[in-house]
């Protein structure tokens, strides 16, 4: 086998079934597969318009910024659209180009409810994570400087590099899902900063989560060889009925004990 067929080979193996299932979805569903997509992206193109405004930057903030200074019960009120409020020192297509990617790819293979979940889920992580390293100071391991708490956290890049791992996973594209945490790993050891902390901080809670399904599923009992189901009825071959109970017994006093046949 020569090298190129090896690679496509790798290639169909890693990304086969990412690709079928968005092309799929596509071909059934078209737009509508991609909804939730859609308005996220459109939302955060709106907030970033808004907060480029003299008349806007001010109410984004208050709405959507979170920090590690900000109180506990504010922060959870702004944690659902600090998703979509994109970083003003980075350009605003980057972020545009990866929800409309990974989101899209994510609520095909997820479903939308569960996207939304894992996004918050990591985005609330990484707003955890600056609090508890503030809290622990710059002498500690994993500790934050006192000046990070008022840094406003990542926005949708926490979230999407979360649903890029989980859906790897998920798909197993084992070898995208590495590249995703390493490449993390790497711009943290590059340029240290919140930013870069919070992002592992999402893959870490997405891991557990992964590890927690893997463990399930292995506890979860296979079905056994030949065990009848109860959609199993007549016809069968084996006397059962529709329920998947015993057949009922009434009495014929002509030739004793008889089956009949429940029909409830």
């Amino acid at each position: 086998m020569s090298r190129r067929a090896a690679l496509r080979r790798a290639a169909v193996r890693e990304w086969g079934p990412l690709v079928t299932a968005v092309r799929t979805a596509l071909a059934e569903r078209g737009a509508r597969a991609l909804a939730l997509t859609l308005t996220a992206t459109a939302l955060t193109a709106l907030v970033q318009v808004v907060q480029n405004q003299a008349w806007g930057y001010g109410p984004v903030r208050a709405l959507g910024a979170v920090r590690a200074e900000d109180p506990f019960r504010e922060a959870l009120l702004r944690t659902p659209l600090s998703l979509f409020v994109p970083a003003l020192d980075l350009p605003v297509w980057g972020a545009l180009a990866q929800i409309l990617l990974v989101f899209g790819v994510a609520e095909i293979c997820l479903g939308r409810w569960r996207t939304l979940t894992v996004a918050y889920a990591a985005t609330l992580a990484g707003t955890l994570y600056a609090r508890i390293g503030v809290a622990l100071g710059p002498e500690a391991y994993l500790g934050l400087p006192a000046s990070d708490a008022r840094v406003v956290d990542t926005g949708p890049s926490a979230a999407v590099v979360a649903l890029a791992v989980y859906v790897c996973h998920q798909r197993r594209a084992w070898f995208t899902g590495a590249l995703v945490v390493v490449a993390m790993v790497v711009e943290v050891l590059v340029k240290d900063n919140l930013a870069g902390r919070e992002h592992l901080a999402a893959i870490a809670v997405v891991l557990v989560v992964c590890g927690v399904r893997e463990w399930l599923g292995r506890r979860a009992p296979a079905p056994r060889a030949g065990r009848r189901t109860p959609a199993q009825g007549l016809g069968d071959g084996g006397g059962g009925t529709r329920s998947g109970a015993p057949p009922m017994r009434s009495w014929n006093f002509r030739r004793g004990p008889a089956q009949r046949t429940s029909w409830w």
